[in-house]
């Protein structure tokens, strides 16, 4: 064994030699010559589909932000209630707003079965269907208690849709695209958020009455039903599920319809000879397993239990950073610089969706499959830090810009104009960082025996997260005065700086079934050194497009690299591991 170790340590010696400019941000991983069919009308047109559906999230988001503020709703639902105490009101507000993430925890807990037994359109699908429901029952609302109930539902319906829709993208996009795309799902959450605010900022200017909040709301059974209808005729179901269940056949039928390659094509043999080989071994390991081991296989195995601490620090130190409770309770914080006619707080709000929308598309498109994972989290929890801590500092100088008429001096006022412009800076942050990974790396670390079971434990712990923000912010607020939270939320950014740096591994342009290598690393050398300790050595990593027609393989059109020697990645003893690894150092 100590043999085996040795060469092991002298293999990774090695890959840091010949990765010694990992430092430009893994783009040797990210070099891609697969063959150009593979980048196509019909990939791209099933990718949209289930990254359109991240707006199922994003416009309930905020719709809420702007329908707790419409004077109709206020008036309707009590929001202002003389007879309530200050507790009492920020209680009954922190209750509509957070009964969707409520429902949504059950909702991504059901989506352990709803994805694995029916597939992932199916499971779309019946999330769209309950959330036209939902927002009827909404809609309907005169009573508080209704009201409560149709956002439970519609909770349920979106905490589906934070699986299935991110475990179809990791498993049907190129490797090379895989975070673009995924993240074409996180940035349709502020696409969904920015709509809202533009949809209530045009009510609060042109209706009176319950149709303020009538008609946002009402959109959300336009968004189900159009994004039900495109799944009928665009989607292909994920080839990855197909196998694992034991439809082989369909599987590469499907392949070959998402990749425009023949069903024999070398690339198609190799994806589905590294998902074949990865199943395999997780078969043996499971034999006669039932899902109560696959739930402890969380917890047990090593590997996985990696991936699902960082998974959840993931979600605790992002929803914590302070950028859902931005979301939700925008129009109140422009309030708090000044803004006090509700107009004005509705477009400024509107202003801030435009600017999440943009700035999270930007990102998924010349940031997360170019500069890597990790640097753009660097970038985004710095922003959010600086921020965070502007907004709070301006709080504690300036305490009274949150009373209502009140005149400021005009270094106050220039002042409080950064303090505006902090809020839309959070929010570029937020969409460069933590929301470019929150739901992308799950959905690519996590085994594919485990990855529905496991990205719906990590989204239910999401959206508990996010419930206890959405509760916990207005008493934050209270308690703690409008500064105090901000340094909160700056607190955690800091702390989100470290773990990032030395806990979160680089998996830029990584194939999903070369992951189990990298996590098989004592834990202290995943974040820091395992991109380079561990490269790639997937079979699909083998295949590489020759444009000249001079390849060894296929006609010419493929280059097929001969498969190295490789040792396993595994340590029977962390002592010895470490001795060896200090050779590597």
């Amino acid at each position: 064994m100590s043999e085996s170790i040795h060469s092991d340590a002298n293999s990774k010696i090695e890959a840091v030699n010949d990765s010694k400019h990992w430092w430009s941000s893994g783009l040797h991983l990210n070099k891609d010559d697969a063959p150009p069919q593979i980048y196509n009308r019909t990939l791209y047109l099933s990718i949209f589909v289930f990254g359109i559906l991240g707006c199922a999230r994003g416009y309930d988001e905020g719709c809420i932000s702007g329908t707790v503020a419409q004077t109709s709703f206020i008036k309707e639902f009590g929001l202002k209630d003389p007879s309530k105490t200050a507790s009492q009101l920020a209680n009954l507000k922190s209750n509509i707003t957070s009964m969707v993430q409520l429902g949504s925890i059950g909702g991504s807990l059901v989506s352990i079965y709803a994805a694995e037994a029916l597939g992932r359109i199916r499971t779309l699908q019946v999330g769209c269907l309950v959330w036209a429901i939902a927002a009827i029952i909404q809609i309907t609302s005169h009573s508080i208690g209704q009201l409560y109930a149709g956002r439970l539902i519609e909770g349920f319906c979106i905490g589906t849709t934070v699986v299935c829709g991110p475990c179809y993208i990791s498993e049907c996009a190129p490797k090379a695209i895989r975070g673009t795309c995924n993240n074409i799902f996180a940035g349709a959450v502020y696409f969904g958020i920015m709509m809202a605010y533009f949809a209530n900022y045009g009510t609060a200017l042109h209706q009176t009455g319950r149709n303020q909040w009538i008609y946002p709301t009402s959109i959300k059974i336009v968004l189900a039903g159009s994004i039900l209808i495109l799944s009928m005729f665009f989607c292909i179901e994920s080839p990855r599920w197909l196998i694992k269940k034991g439809n082989m056949e369909q599987a590469l039928i499907n392949f070959s319809k998402l990749r425009h390659l023949e069903p024999d094509h070398p690339y198609i043999l190799s994806e589905i000879a590294d998902i074949n080989e990865q199943l395999q071994v997780e078969r043996e390991a499971i034999r006669g397993t039932s899902l109560w081991t696959n739930i402890r296989s969380l917890v047990t195995v090593k590997s996985i239990r990696i991936r699902m601490v960082l998974c959840l620090l993931i979600q605790i130190l992002g929803q914590w950073s302070g950028a859902n409770a931005i979301t939700i309770y925008a129009p109140e914080l422009f309030a708090m610089v000044g803004k006090s006619k509700q107009t004005d707080r509705m477009m400024m709000t509107a202003v801030l969706g435009v600017v999440k929308f943009t700035s999270a598309y930007l990102s998924a498109f010349f940031l997360i499959d170019f500069i890597g994972r990790k640097k753009s989290l660097y970038a985004g929890i710095t922003i959010q830090l600086i921020s965070s801590l502007y907004f709070a500092i301006y709080m504690t100088i300036v305490p009274q810009a949150a009373e209502e008429d009140v005149e400021l001096n005009p270094s106050q006022v220039r002042a409080g104009k950064g303090a505006l412009a902090s809020i839309y800076f959070n929010g570029i942050g937020w969409t460069m960082g933590w929301n470019s990974v929150q739901y992308l790396f799950n959905s690519e670390v996590l085994p594919l025996r485990v990855r529905s079971l496991g990205t719906a434990v990590v989204m239910a712990f999401h959206f508990a997260n996010q419930y206890g923000n959405s509760k916990a912010v207005p008493s934050m607020l209270l308690a703690m005065t409008n500064y105090g939270a901000f340094y909160f939320f700056a607190g955690v950014c800091l702390l989100g700086l470290v773990f990032a740096w030395f806990l979160l591994p680089e998996v830029t342009g990584r194939s999903l079934e070369s992951m189990e290598e990298l996590f098989a690393l004592p834990w202290y050398l995943v974040g820091r050194r395992g991109a380079q300790l561990v490269p790639d050595h997937s079979e699909v990593n083998r295949i590489h497009f020759n444009p000249t027609g001079h390849g060894n393989a296929h006609a010419g059109d493929i280059d097929i690299v001969m498969k190295q020697q490789t040792e396993n990645v595994e340590y029977a003893d962390d002592k010895v591991a470490d001795r060896e690894l200090e050779e590597v150092k």
